[in-house]
């Protein structure tokens, strides 16, 4: 592992000369430094990639000899798992969260060179720096290439829990997700230092920050589809601290997409936007915290390390130094003009931006506030589920009807006959769903209030889309005209989709919380229990045991109603040098057109194999979520691919005058 040690020493003094590079063109105003900056970035790019690749090749050819290798893989796992244990403990995690950011950092210093020559060198010197922290960590405090003076024959291998297809996409996504944050904040961090604005680089600006909430929204989805399939206690969000922290930035992000909105069409709230910025950063790099410090009790931290207390530290200083040049520029960040009326798009964005911050602290708080507990009684006070729920709940039910009402209004001023043509027809959708649920017996009231918002919430996006749709209706043979009108609301067509996504998860969300249904039952061979219409027979246990590892299989079949017979086979895994942690694996069917999960476990059994105890959940409309995010990356995508920028078709000129170039 000689090759990866040098590659990350070498990749260290890269940075510290894409730094020097970054400030002698500062310094100098010369471009030429600006593109020595620039060709370091490519070049850390590169020799991170070989650190990358050589430890993946360390785990490929099963060397044990490295440390890391040893701690989180074994001859047992198959190669999939095996190239997933790359980010499967910490050093490994911040070797890719590095790379991740070296390649990301080669494309913006590629297109910061080429958008403002004064911006550029201050924009690439900031990425060098993070790059310089992130590396710097891996060269002195947790390097992945630590070698064993004695090789064992066999590594231990993953925790068991992440013996699953998930953990080869949602920590690499979450982790890009993360380090995705650091190339908007370069830009924001760009413009203060220069104390200059430009539109240029603030649209570049929002579209890398638009690259970094798609996906650590991914990573979120498919966490919570991880957490649903793997460990198995029938939920897809426990408000774990670790859940918290990268819900955090994707808050900020989602604040910023809006407020950059109301920034881009009418000047306001950009001094908001750059501190939604600069936050969504800090909140990213303090979400890697708790993670590798294991600070906070979570199922996804790794063992408290000496990584920790530096992070925290690098967030500190960066935080300061961040908000000192924000208040330093604040003048320069003023919008020229003030919102007009409350009865505005302007001012939905704003109340919908607070509403987002109240969630956002109030996530924060609720994950660090066993911290300060600890600090200040002596005792560490955990805060559950039902704190989030009676603070968030009310924030985010109000926030849903915001979401159906705000964008159906106007810019500047909407007056009151014109709020209600605009509204009407969503709030009727609203009024009759929830008489409809009232009427067949529906009394949870916050069930009733959840499925009428989430109906007032896709009414308005389907609405706004006919109407997009209906006022680019081609009247004349003018067919090129209207295709590129159409290209040009692309943008505001990618929102809906955006918007009515967010109402399929609403609805998927309110009727699992809601309706869920849990039964433990014990069955003997060949007995049958029903759990809400769907009747469980347990047919028999099947042991399969293979090196390093032994499954216990329970087959049951599953029948409901007219529909057709199905076989379920919930298992149980025992891992060698695991034997005290044994793994669920799930079996789940899902049921047409009724949308439920059937989700059952296998909890215990007799060692003859004649008894075996089970817990069966009835879910209802959880595959709404992932609907609801296969729309939203719909959604994403359709905003942010990028077009050809086409020139408008000039006027023929009057005769007898020039055409002007």
């Amino acid at each position: 592992m000689v090759v990866g040690r040098l590659a990350l020493g070498l990749a260290f003094g890269v940075a510290v000369l894409q730094l020097t590079m970054s400030g002698l063109a500062v310094w100098r105003r010369s471009p030429d430094f600006t593109d020595a900056a620039r060709n370091a970035a490519v070049i850390l790019a590169a020799v991170v990639t070989i650190a990358v690749s050589t430890l993946a090749a360390g785990f490929l050819s099963q060397d044990f000899s490295i440390a890391f290798v040893a701690d989180t893989s074994s001859r047992s796992m198959p190669l999939g798992l095996t190239i997933s244990a790359l980010w499967g403990g910490q050093e490994g995690s911040l070797l890719f969260w590095a790379w991740g950011l070296s390649l990301f950092s080669a494309m913006a210093a590629w297109r910061m060179s080429k958008r403002d020559d004064a911006l550029a060198p201050w924009g690439i010197g900031t990425l060098a720096a993070i790059a310089l922290f992130f590396i710097g960590v891996l060269v002195f405090v947790s390097s992945p290439f630590q070698r064993l003076v004695v090789a064992p024959v066999d590594g231990r291998g993953l925790n068991p829990l992440l013996w699953d297809s998930g953990m080869q996409v949602h920590p690499p996504m979450l982790l890009t997700g993360y380090m995705s944050f650091t190339i908007p904040f370069a830009f924001a961090a760009a413009m203060l230092a220069a104390g200059r604005l430009s539109q240029d680089w603030l649209r570049e600006m929002r579209n890398w920050m638009l690259v970094a909430w798609a996906i650590q929204g991914a990573g979120l989805l498919l966490g919570a589809w991880w957490a649903y399939r793997v460990l198995g206690w029938g939920g897809y969000w426990g408000w774990d601290p670790v859940e918290n922290v990268a819900l955090l930035p994707w808050l900020a992000a989602t604040a910023y997409i809006h407020s950059a909105l109301a920034q881009e069409r009418r000047g306001q709230l950009r001094a908001w936007s750059v501190g939604l910025v600069l936050l969504g950063f800090a909140l990213a790099v303090f979400g890697t915290f708790v993670v590798r410090s294991g600070i906070l009790t979570s199922v996804h931290s790794f063992a408290l390390s000496d990584v920790g207390p530096i992070f925290l530290t690098f967030v500190g200083i960066v935080m300061v130094i961040a908000v000192l040049a924000f208040l330093y520029r604040l003048p320069m960040l003023r919008a020229p003009m003030a919102i007009e009326s409350l009865a505005s798009k302007e001012a939905g964005v704003l109340l919908n931006n607070l509403l987002l911050m109240a969630v956002l602290v109030a996530v924060l708080w609720g994950t660090v506030f066993p911290i300060f507990s600890e600090l200040v009684q002596g005792v560490r006070i955990a805060v559950g589920p039902p704190f989030y729920a009676q603070v968030t709940v009310p924030l985010l039910l109000i926030m849903l009807g915001l979401l159906g009402i705000g964008p159906l209004l106007a810019w500047r001023r909407t007056t009151a006959r014109a709020a209600w043509r605009a509204t009407r027809w969503p709030i009727a959708v609203t009024i009759v769903v929830s008489a409809v649920l009232l009427a067949v017996g529906m009394r949870a009231g916050l069930a009733v209030l959840g499925f009428g918002l989430a109906a007032l919430v896709g009414a308005g996006a389907l609405l706004e889309l006919a109407r997009s749709i209906r006022a680019r209706t081609p009247n004349s043979a003018d067919e090129p005209r209207i295709a590129l009108q159409v290209v040009g609301s692309r943008r505001r067509f990618g929102s809906h989709v955006v918007h009515f996504s967010v109402a399929v998860f609403a609805i998927g969300i309110v009727g699992s919380a809601s309706f869920s249904q849990e039964s433990a039952v014990r069955l003997a061979l060949g007995e049958s229990a029903t759990v809400d219409g769907h009747t469980v027979t347990f047919r028999g246990l099947r042991p399969l045991s293979q090196p390093g590892l032994t499954t216990v299989y329970a087959d049951l079949d599953v029948e409901r109603g007219d529909q057709p017979p199905a076989r379920l086979t919930p298992s149980r895994r025992i891992h060698v040098g695991w034997e005290n942690q044994p793994t669920s694996d799930v079996a789940i069917r899902t049921t047409f057109p009724g949308l439920d999960d059937l989700y059952v476990l296998l909890d215990d059994w007799e060692p003859d194999g004649s008894v075996a105890s089970f817990r069966i959940l009835v879910n209802p409309l959880v595959p709404l979520l992932w609907v609801g995010g296969v729309l939203y990356f719909i959604g994403v995508l359709v905003i942010a691919w990028p077009t050809a920028t086409r020139q408008p078709a000039q006027a023929p000129a009057p005769a007898g005058h020039p055409v002007t170039p």
